[in-house]
C-alpha cells in the first residue's frame, strides 16, 4: 500500500478538476455495486455518481498516459503482470459515502491494484469524506487518508476492505484499477 501526496502537481489536478466540471449531471451515474448479472445500486452502502474516463480529453488523455507509465513501473519492479487500466470520475456530493468494501471479488477478480486520486482544493479535516483502510483482517482502519488534492493511494484490489465516510462538502477523485487478463486468476499473495 502506498500514499503519494502531490503525485500530480497543482496545475494538472485543477486541470482535471475542471475537465470533471464540464460534464452535465446527467452524464454522472449513481454507482453500483456487484459484477455482471449481480450488479445494482444500494444507497445503503454506496451514494456516489461516477462516469468512466475515456481518454478523449487532453487532461484524461495525460492522466491515463501518466498510469501506463505506472502500470510499467509496478510490472517491472514487482512482476505483477498488469495488462490494463481503467479508471472512473467518483463526485460525493454533501452526505455521500461508500461503507466498507474490496474492490474485487476474492479468487475471482482480475483486478489486481487500486488506485484513488484526489481533485479536491483545499480540504479541511473537518469536511469529513476520508478514505479509511483495514488491514486485511483487521476491524480498525490502520490508515486514513483525507481527500487532497493531487494525492494517490494505490493498494492491493483483494487485500484492503476500505470506506469512504460521508462528505461535508463535494469531494472529487478518480478511482481506478490495474487489471490483469485472466478475471479468475488466483489471488497474488505478496
Amino acid at each position: 500500500m502506498g500514499i503519494f501526496p502531490g503525485f500530480l502537481n497543482p496545475a494538472q489536478t485543477a486541470a482535471l478538476r475542471r475537465d470533471f466540471a464540464t460534464l452535465p449531471d446527467w452524464q454522472l451515474t449513481p454507482a453500483g455495486i456487484g459484477r455482471e448479472h449481480a450488479h445494482h445500486n444500494n444507497e445503503r452502502i454506496r451514494t456516489d455518481k461516477t462516469r468512466w474516463l475515456d481518454g478523449t480529453t487532453p487532461p484524461q488523455q495525460d492522466y491515463l498516459a501518466l498510469m501506463a507509465g505506472l502500470q510499467q513501473s509496478l510490472n517491472r519492479e514487482l512482476f505483477m503482470g498488469l495488462r490494463d487500466y481503467e479508471c472512473h470520475y467518483a463526485r460525493y456530493d454533501e452526505g455521500d459515502f461508500y461503507k466498507k468494501h474490496l474492490d474485487a471479488f476474492r479468487g475471482r477478480s482480475n483486478r489486481r491494484v487500486t488506485t484513488v486520486l484526489y481533485l479536491n482544493n483545499d480540504w479541511q479535516a473537518d469536511q469529513g469524506g476520508e478514505l479509511l483502510i483495514y488491514a486485511e483482517k483487521g476491524a480498525q482502519p490502520s490508515h486514513r487518508v483525507m481527500p487532497e488534492g493531487g494525492t494517490l493511494v494505490c493498494f492491493l484490489s483483494e487485500r484492503f476492505p476500505h470506506e469512504v465516510l460521508p462528505a461535508r462538502r463535494q469531494r472529487l477523485s478518480i478511482a481506478g484499477w490495474f487489471r490483469i487478463d485472466d478475471p479468475v486468476a488466483p489471488v497474488l499473495r505478496l
